[in-house]
């Protein structure tokens, strides 16, 4: 199975998610993340949706999402000629004496300490999800008290004429 990153330029119009998101369900396919914003253009929004598939299944998801109304453009976002990051805030339960480990293992992920109270510290950070994954994995000896994801969202590399289906 394949996971395929896809940038979709969509109509800024009330509903559009829900469009795009109803596709993938009426077709019995998998969301695996999903996001959404305006562009610097507030007629538009980009949405990026993570899907897996076999090379037959991802090629009718993509070629259904171009035959939506709302959806201006799609691009594949290849590992090799893009830039994909996820947002991920992770709340531990910390002692005193325990807070100088966890700010070492933040500054080395540059990870930001966000919230800190007297029984636990929020850290904020950005980036691939392998580099995420290794965060939590040197957080083990922590306890995580919360964890949250916004999911993948990512532009083409380069300043070249983003090139659409």
């Amino acid at each position: 199975m394949q996971k395929r990153v896809l940038s979709l330029l969509v109509d800024n119009t009330a509903g559009v998610t829900s469009r795009v998101s109803g596709l993938f369900t009426r077709r019995g396919y998998n969301i695996d993340s999903i996001t959404g914003g305006v562009t610097a253009d507030d007629r538009f929004s980009r949405i990026t949706v993570v899907c897996s598939g076999d090379e037959l299944i991802l090629e009718q998801i993509t070629n259904q999402l171009a035959k939506l109304e709302d959806v201006r453009a799609i691009k594949v976002l290849e590992p090799d000629n893009s830039v994909c990051h996820e947002l991920m805030m992770v709340k531990v339960a910390v002692k005193p004496d325990q807070r100088q480990g966890i700010i070492s293992i933040a500054e080395i992920f540059h990870a930001k300490v966000v919230d800190v109270d007297m029984e636990s510290m929020t850290l904020e950070m950005t980036g691939n999800h392998q580099k995420l994954e290794s965060f939590i994995d040197l957080l083990g000896d922590y306890e995580i008290l919360e964890l949250a994801r916004t999911g993948v969202t990512g532009l083409s590399r380069g300043s070249d004429d983003v090139t659409f289906f």
